[in-house]
């Protein structure tokens, strides 16, 4: 990606972030670059000179916020998992944000317009699902630091599962606005890690 100086980045971001919520409330099929600029108060020429590839490279960086957002929404309860409470506001959290979406997946959408399968979109989503894994593996890692889960829980191993289950929810919800499945995905998940705590102790509930 071009350098830009603290300016010219606060454009781009702003020219992002327009374009973002173009599609969210006109939808991707009736998305033009000229309702970016007359929302953004930016030029064609500014518009090209920071997505010299024009219109998809924009939706490249519009899918980037999307899932950046999938993370933000999540937070402060996805960074601070350290206690089984902890644990259910996260929980809690997620399945909040995913009600507030609804079946209109902004990333979904982008993709179906630059191509799910194409090496930048395939970077986009495999970015957001290792940051997610990493997250959740690091509050495995800080409940076994607190003595409240087993040492030879494989961390890594239960996080993907955790992450594995959340997304096979979250597409059946998208396919059929059932929240159901990951409200289960959720809680089996957690209270697997329970399952795990520390030997000795009883599993809190």
């Amino acid at each position: 990606m071009a350098t830009f100086t603290r300016k010219g980045s606060t454009t781009r971001q702003r020219i992002i972030e327009g374009a973002a919520a173009e599609i969210r409330e006109r939808g991707i099929a009736a998305f033009r670059l000229d309702d970016v600029l007359t929302r953004t108060r930016t030029s064609k020429s500014q518009l090209f000179h920071y997505f010299p590839a024009g219109k998809e490279e924009l939706l490249l960086a519009v899918a980037q916020l999307e899932a950046d957002r999938v993370l933000t929404d999540q937070q402060p309860m996805l960074g601070d998992l350290a206690s089984w409470p902890a644990w259910q506001a996260w929980r809690d959290q997620v399945v909040a944000r995913y009600l507030a979406q609804g079946q209109e997946c902004p990333l979904q959408t982008l993709f179906s317009q630059i191509g799910g399968r194409t090496p930048g979109a395939r970077a986009v989503v495999t970015e957001l699902m290792q940051q997610w894994q990493s997250e959740i593996t690091a509050g495995i890692r800080r409940m076994q630091d607190a003595g409240e889960m087993r040492a030879d829980v494989d961390a890594d191993r239960a996080g993907a599962a955790l992450l594995a289950g959340i997304q096979g929810g979250v597409v059946v919800m998208l396919s059929t606005g059932d929240i159901g499945h990951l409200e289960a995905a959720l809680d089996v998940g957690i209270d697997n890690l329970r399952a795990d705590g520390a030997a000795g102790r009883p599993v809190a509930h």
